[in-house]
């Protein structure tokens, strides 16, 4: 018979097998298992709560479940405007008090229908808009929408006189459009036929470039 394996090399071999990753007996920590222990003791204080304080609870319970459907309600509905613009401004709304931009004649006719209306200070604006845009024509000034009216004055290659009617107009169109000072039939008229003349003859007063 073999003589049985001394203690001492016995254990050295066990330990050497035991040392393999395969047999670590740690136990080992998942998000998910903490989550769901997390869960369970979240239900069970919930519980404990429930039972102690009964009405309190079943109280606290219904503001949470209508304060959650406010959430929900709310966010829906700003989703909705934001996906869906369209639906409550219409297709290329444009925004309130825009000018669109159209050519010299329609310009005219528009300041005549609001002038009809009563609504001078708005058309006097269409009519200064008509002279940019005929003076544009003829290579007076270069219209541009961003451009603010005293700009044309400065630009506009017209002689002294030509000049000052435009800048008499400018002064008007700010003193009632941009000051809030009304304006009456006979202000209007006199704005519309300087404005008229400036258009019929600012060809004849271009001065040189």
């Amino acid at each position: 018979m073999l003589p049985p394996p001394a203690a001492d090399s016995l254990r050295r071999a066990l330990g050497q097998v035991f040392q393999g990753s395969e047999y670590e007996w740690v136990e080992r920590q998942h998000v998910t298992s903490w989550l769901s222990r997390l869960w369970h003791n979240l239900i069970n204080w919930m519980n404990n709560v429930a039972a102690a304080h009964p009405v309190g609870f079943n109280v606290v319970l219904i503001l949470l479940v209508v304060a959650l459907v406010v959430i929900l309600v709310h966010m829906g509905y700003v989703m909705v405007r934001i996906v869906r613009p369209s639906a409550r401004s219409g297709p290329k709304a444009a925004p309130a008090g825009a000018a669109v931009i159209r050519d010299a004649r329609a310009h005219l006719a528009l300041a005549d229908e609001l002038a009809s209306r009563g609504r001078y200070v708005e058309a006097l604006g269409h009519l200064f808009l008509a002279v940019v845009l005929e003076l544009d024509k003829r290579k007076v000034v270069r219209f541009h929408a961003s451009k603010t009216p005293a700009e044309y004055v400065g630009e506009a290659r017209l002689d002294a006189g030509a000049r000052t009617t435009l800048a008499t107009l400018v002064a008007s169109l700010y003193r009632h459009l941009f000051g809030a000072v009304p304006c009456d039939a006979d202000e209007y008229a006199a704005f519309g036929a300087a404005a008229q003349e400036l258009i019929r003859t600012g060809g004849g007063h271009v001065v040189p470039a």
